[in-house]
């Protein structure tokens, strides 16, 4: 089998499961557990293709792998010598493509080359000549790498009441690059957020038979800063500017081969986990609850994308599974009574606590233990360092907050304030759990003021929580079920505000989620940030996978499928370029 074929999963049986699962939608995407996802990869047939081709396989895509890279490298280095804006079009295209790990003393240097002559005010006021989309693109890299950068940069494209000047109304380029810098405003820039709302009008109203009417919809609808880079539709906006350079060709080949070997690690992953899972035991005592490894793996090979990252993702895996399986115990099975005990238990963290417990409360609570002590072993051994008292923390946290939606839901559905349910709602997403758990994976930024923070719920944390919870509840609450069953801040606040309309709600909503995204932007781009650029970026990554997880497009399925399909058959980007332009000699 040739090299680019590989881990391909070619297999009907993989693909006609994969493809025609049957869903149901309470609360984030239950699949049905008589052809649940774990059911989708063949374990054996994965088995033997890892085994027949492995050899082959490494041997020559590790290989070419170097050649391209060095190639690629030798290709950044010119550009970033020049200091021309080619060599941020070049950390543009890298970091979209998901391949900028390979990259990064280059890339910063790179910036810090950049900002030295360009991250002036100064500049930006004297050279009337520079395009709308060159200064934009610089204040999105620069800000993305920690430079203070200020939105008064774009003075010179405003008129005297802060809107874009009816000149660049036209430019394209400009307007889309201006809008993806609006994703990165933060608490205060409402120039910027502004901006960022009256080019997307201009976009949306006014370019229906553009050229690239597409790429525009898509740019719309899939902001780069809002987007997981593998997972980003391939017909992505290319500049004019990158078009006219050679490096896009040897760019392709090194995202093509990137793509296979990270496809490869990944499929391993999943049967690690998979077997993980099965031997566990818990889809067999809580026949109620979802069954889904592959599904919690996406969060984990999401959130943690470097390759060197593979055990940390098998690791992560496993307490995602564990707040998923916990979640289905409170929404679906448990009595109000018996997730009191449980609850009890978890707060008393103390197996001699579960005598009350019924058998599939005792085997989740097992299960959670055990699992726990086992991370955290994990943990001081690799970066000496014992978690166990914060993990604890982040468990009682989330069965707290589990049990407070449970005694809501009991009492004829009556509903709290949206307020409260925010506040509570938050915490019983999960995300505080697998957050803290990912950040003690990382091993880095051990102080006792990140230690203290992470007891708490600090706010990198809160607003990725927010994000989820409100995304959740607006896609969510489009099923019916939903809103009966779980309620939802949509619900809340309709209940607060009487006579207000469903659409006024959703955007009161939505403004919500942009306030959630400016904090969460503020704790990432701020440089007095007390957590490492490491954990900053697996918060990113899980508020950029949330619209993967939670998008249910008037009640059909969220486009998870879609994109697992698309990873295991992923490609580079020679039909994204060849729909810009199809005389474009590559």
């Amino acid at each position: 089998m040739a090299p680019c074929q590989l881990y391909t999963l070619k297999s009907p049986f993989f693909l006609k499961q994969i493809s025609d699962i049957p869903r149901t939608n309470p609360r984030g995407n239950h699949f049905s557990n008589s052809t649940s996802m774990n059911k989708a990869i063949s374990i054996i047939s994965m088995q033997q293709n890892i085994t027949r081709s492995k050899s082959t396989f490494n041997d020559d895509i590790h290989i070419r792998h170097a050649k391209q890279l060095k190639n690629v490298k030798k290709i950044f280095f010119e550009k970033a010598k020049e200091r021309s804006v080619d060599g941020l079009y070049m950390i543009d295209m890298i970091q979209r493509l998901g391949i900028e790990h390979h990259f990064e003393e280059e890339i910063q240097e790179a910036v810090r080359k950049h900002y030295l002559k360009l991250g002036t005010q100064s500049y930006y006021d004297t050279d009337h000549n520079l395009q709308l989309s060159e200064v934009a693109l610089q204040f999105r890299l620069l800000r993305q790498h920690l430079y203070d950068i200020d939105t008064g940069v774009f003075g010179n494209f405003m008129d005297k009441k802060g809107r874009l000047r009816q000149k660049f109304w036209g430019d394209t380029e400009g307007l889309i690059e201006l809008f993806e810098a609006s994703q990165l405003s933060i608490e205060g820039e409402d120039d910027l957020h502004e901006a960022g709302n009256f080019t997307y009008h201009l976009l949306s109203s006014r370019f229906h038979d553009h050229h690239e009417a597409n790429v525009i919809a898509n740019t719309l609808k899939y902001p780069i800063h809002k987007s997981l880079p593998r997972f980003t539709p391939r017909n992505f906006h290319i500049s004019n500017s990158q078009l006219n350079n050679g490096w896009l060709m040897p760019l392709e080949n090194l995202s093509q081969i990137n793509t296979q070997i990270a496809n490869s690690i990944n499929l391993k992953e999943i049967y690690a986990v998979s077997k993980w899972w099965e031997d566990l035991g818990l889809a067999k005592d809580l026949k109620f609850a979802r069954d889904e490894p592959i599904k919690w793996y996406m969060w984990s090979m999401a959130s943690l994308s470097d390759p060197l990252f593979s055990e940390e993702r098998i690791e992560l895996t496993k307490p995602i599974s564990l707040v998923y399986i916990i979640d289905d115990i409170f929404d679906v099975y448990g009595s109000l009574d018996e997730l009191t005990l449980f609850v009890d238990a978890v707060n008393r963290w103390d197996l001699g606590a579960t005598e009350q417990l019924p058998d599939y409360m005792k085997a989740c609570f097992k299960a959670l233990y055990g699992i726990t002590n086992e991370f955290a072993n994990w943990v001081r051994n690799k970066h000496g360092w014992d978690p166990i008292k914060t993990l604890i923390k982040s468990w009682i946290r989330l069965c707290n907050a589990f049990l407070e939606e449970a005694k809501w839901l009991s009492s004829s559905g009556k509903l709290p304030n949206s307020e409260e349910y925010l506040e509570n709602g938050i915490v019983s997403t999960g995300v505080d759990v697998c957050l803290v758990h990912a950040f003690f994976l990382l091993g880095q930024g051990f102080t006792n003021e990140t230690l203290a923070l992470m007891d708490g719920f600090p706010a990198l944390i809160s607003s990725t929580s927010t994000i989820l919870r409100l995304c959740d509840d607006l896609e969510g609450a489009k099923d019916n079920d939903q809103v009966v069953k779980d309620g939802s801040y949509l619900a809340c606040y309709m209940k607060d505000h009487p006579g207000v309309t469903e659409e006024t709600a959703r955007e009161h909503i939505k403004h919500k989620i942009s306030d959630a995204w400016k904090c969460l932007n503020k704790e990432c781009f701020t440089p007095t940030n007390p957590f490492p650029s490491s954990f900053a970026k697996v918060c990113l990554n899980a508020a950029r996978m949330v619209p993967i997880m939670y998008s249910y497009d008037n009640g059909s399925p969220s486009r998870l499928e879609e994109h697992v399909k698309s990873l295991l058959y992923g490609d580079g980007i020679g039909e994204m370029i060849q729909q810009k332009d199809q005389t474009l000699a590559l």
